[in-house]
This record gives structure tokens, sequence and C-alpha cells, in this order.
């Protein structure tokens, strides 16, 4: 899999092979949502290709204000690939988005920032690739309920793999009891795992968009599952999760399926990750490589992962970036909130997978989730690791530890002053207020600063401001 076109000549003539009647431009903006413009493929021609298409900049949240407007899509022809959804044969482009007020990159484009991030690790000569690995849980469920209003608030998700329907009587069907249970779902095979066929389905369409497929399967939790993509370079990685999720969302919603990435839809049981798999490379050397040492890590990469572990409060704005996120990171789940890294040890914020050799040497940090922004994520836990490089922050860096950390109790872990995660979204935006010194080789303070006040607003006020059931059961008889 990979490229099915190189560069402008290359574009028109697919378009011509495949009869390509739309040609649908796509952005990414700071939340890490894709939005799209659709042109008539006979609008499409050299000239704007390279220059651009206008937009408008202030409809999108937390970029332009209305009086400067105007914003220029560039898109990216070696991204190119056909809509599977679509009724018309549709090509879809992704973009990065220009500054026509500046004549840059734009300073918000999450796509141009992940450029950008790459740039400043070759320009101070410490790599010239870095390769990232995203995995990707989701929930697949039957049906969702919400409401959120000024005297009611629920949600309601649905599955018939949910041990609450044990006793349901279906109107068009009998009730099988066939049923993963509670963190019972990694991996019995059919008819336990009603998601074989759907699965299968996501993992034939993402190899028609030009990922490149692994492996498919039920995760830990009712209704979860994961596919496994062969990871890419930091922008390839960032637009293939954005493929993945649609993809993801597509299939199941033309299956009369709903599905979330959202970290924690069920209480009591696991939620989604995106556990992220790095290595810094330079002349074709893996410099996280060197054979003998624990796990084969280089002392590089232990100051990589020890640059993210020093900021990680800070870094968790941007990969935990959601209230939600951290219904997520606390004990008893599988989880990895502890910062120490281990080998082969799932309980860690840092695994290094098992491997053999140069190639497959990488570390996995496990903490992140789905609602970020990949192209924002992937490039602050970079740059967080590129600072510890320079700072040599390998020599403060808590661990190997080959515990089970998700048996250590809270006391024991304060006592053995193993540092943690955040445990709110408050408390990682406030850690970037006052730690993001490391990001400003390439995040601007004009960024930082709209997307801290744009994460309060959204998230952290509204969610501290509702009332939630659990606070009526446990005060409202005060």
């Amino acid at each position: 899999m990979g490229k099915f076109v190189s560069g402008v000549k290359d574009f028109f003539e697919f378009c011509e092979e495949k009869e390509v009647k739309f040609v649908d431009l796509r952005f990414t903006d700071i939340k890490g949502a894709w939005h799209h413009l659709t042109y008539r493929s006979t609008a499409i021609n050299e000239e704007n290709l390279t220059n651009g298409m206008p937009f408008d900049g202030s409809s999108i949240d937390a970029w332009q204000p209305i009086n400067k407007s105007d914003m220029i899509l560039k898109p990216d022809v070696d991204t190119a690939f056909l809509d599977p959804f679509t009724a018309d044969t549709t090509l879809i482009l992704i973009c990065d988005v220009y500054d026509i007020y500046k004549n840059e990159l734009y300073a918000k484009c999450p796509r141009s920032i992940a450029k950008k991030t790459l740039a400043h690790a070759e320009n101070i000569g410490i790599a010239d690739a870095a390769y990232f690995g995203p995995e990707n849980e989701f929930f697949i469920f039957d049906d969702v309920q919400i409401k959120d209003s000024i005297n009611e608030s629920f949600y309601r998700v649905e599955s018939e793999e949910g041990e609450w329907n044990d006793a349901t009587e279906y109107q068009d069907g009998y009730n099988t009891g066939h049923r993963p249970r509670t963190k019972g779902g990694y991996f019995p095979v059919q008819p336990t795992d009603s998601m074989v066929d759907l699965r299968a389905e996501m993992m034939q369409v993402l190899e028609e968009v030009g990922l490149e497929v692994i492996l498919g399967h039920h995760e830990v939790a009712q209704a979860q599952g994961e596919i496994g993509i062969v990871f890419s370079d930091i922008i390839t990685a960032s637009d293939n999760v954005q493929k993945y999720k649609y993809v993801v969302k597509m299939i199941a919603h033309l299956n009369g399926k709903t599905a979330t990435f959202m970290p924690k839809p069920l209480y009591g049981d696991n939620g989604n990750g995106m556990h992220v798999h790095q290595s810094l490379w330079k002349d074709g050397s893996n410099l996280f490589y060197k054979e003998g040492e624990y796990g084969n890590l280089s002392e590089m990469a232990l100051d990589y992962t020890a640059g993210i572990f020093k900021h990680a409060r800070a870094v968790a704005a941007f990969t935990n970036p959601s209230t939600n996120s951290y219904k997520r990171l606390i004990p008893g789940f599988e989880a990895p909130s502890i910062l120490t890294y281990s080998s082969q040890n799932r309980s860690a914020a840092c695994r290094i997978p098992y491997g053999a050799g140069e190639k497959a040497t990488r570390i996995e940090m496990r903490f992140p989730d789905s609602t970020a922004n990949p192209y924002l994520a992937f490039s602050v836990m970079m740059m967080a690791g590129l600072d510890g490089i320079k700072t040599g922050a390998g020599k403060d860096i808590v661990g190997p530890m080959d515990d089970d950390l998700f048996e250590l109790t809270l006391d024991e872990i304060r006592d053995r002053e193993i540092p943690q995660m955040p445990h709110t979204l408050r408390g990682s935006l406030e850690a970037l207020i006052r730690d993001n010194e490391f990001l400003k080789p390439v995040f601007t303070k004009e960024f930082i600063d709209t997307y801290q006040h744009y994460k309060f607003e959204t998230q952290v006020w509204p969610d501290e401001s509702r009332p939630t059931a659990f606070e009526f059961k446990s005060t409202y008889s005060c």
C-alpha cells in the first residue's frame, strides 16, 4: 500500500484514469476534526493546485478573526486517495493551511506544525526521520442517546455485547447470551465476538485508502475493537489516523452502528487509548537502538523518553485533551498513568515492545488517547523528547520498573516517588501555561495561548459547571 499519486502530472493522469468527478479538500482543525470543501474536478488546474484554494478561516474554531478571515488551502497531491463512501467518484486531497497575511504556513495549522517539528529535528542535527505508529482503539455501539439541558442530562449507549442485556427480550430475535463480559473481550471467537465481519470490512477499506493493515481484533472492553496498521513518518502517520477514524466511523454508520474513539464511554470497563510507538532515525540508522542495553534502548532513547516524562503534565494537554481523557487514566483499567519505562510491561507509561534487531527497537507511549489531534500529539511528544536529548534528561528517569504497576497503591506510588500523569484536564492545561518553553522552537506563543484558552472554554469550564448523576446520588440527601 502507499501513495496512489506522485506529483501534479501524475495527479491529473490519475483523475482521468479513474474518471474523477469531484476533488475533496480536507484539513484538520485545532481539536483534530476533519473539514472539507468539494470542487468539481473540472475546476481543478495546475495553478490552483500549486497556489492553493481560498476558504474562510474565521468559521473554524479558534482560528482567524472575521476581519482577517481569508486563508488558503494548499493540497498535498501525494496524499490523494479515492473516497470509498461517495456515490460519485471523489478524490480526497489532504491540505496544509497557508497564512496570506504572513506569507507562510499557518501557525495554527496542526499539519504544518508537524512539518515544522520534523524540520526542527533536522536543523538541530539530531534526526532526519521520525517514525510513529499509533494504535487507536474504538467502541462500536448499536445506539447512542444524549441529552444535556439546564435541568436534565443523561447518556445511554447500547450494544448487544453488553452484559446489561442478559435479560433483554428482543422483539426481532432471541437473546443468545454470548457476551464478552466486563474486561472479558480480549479476545474470544464468535459468537462472543460479534464484530468480526465489521472489522474485516474496515480492514479492507483501510487498505483501499492506502493504509497497510496488519491485524484486527476485539479489545478488552465490551463492544471494543482495534485494527493495527503499519507505522510511518510523523506526517503520514498523522494523516493515517484521520483516514483510520473516518473509515471506522463510516463503516459502522453504513452498517447501522455507531463508532466512537471516546476514551471512557463505559463506566467500570476499559477505555480507548492511542498507544504511540516512536523512534528517531538519521542516515538510515535507528538512533534508539543499542544492542545489549536494557530493551536494546540507546542513551538517546532514554533521554527522549525522559524528556516526555519531564514535561508529561504539559504534554498531556495535547495527548489527553478532553475531560473524558482523565476518566480513563485511573487505576484498575490498564490505563498507564505511572511515568516509568519497562520492557514488554504494559502497566508502565512507556513500554519497550519486544522485537529483534535495530529496525524493531522503539518506545511505546501508552497514555495518549484518540481525542488527541494526531499532528499536535505526535509533535508535542517529539518536541519534549528532543528537549530531553538536548538536556540529557535520561539521568533523572525513574526505572526501569518490571513490576505490575497496576498493583501498586497510591500510597506506594507516592512513597517510592514515582511521577504520575495529571489527574484532570485543568491540571494539564495549567502545567502547559507554566511549562511550554520546550515547544517554542516550533509552537508560537499565540498558538499555545489560543490552545489553552480554547480547551478551558470548550472542555474544562463547561464540564466543571455541570452537575452529574453521581453528584445527585452522593449529595442530594445531604
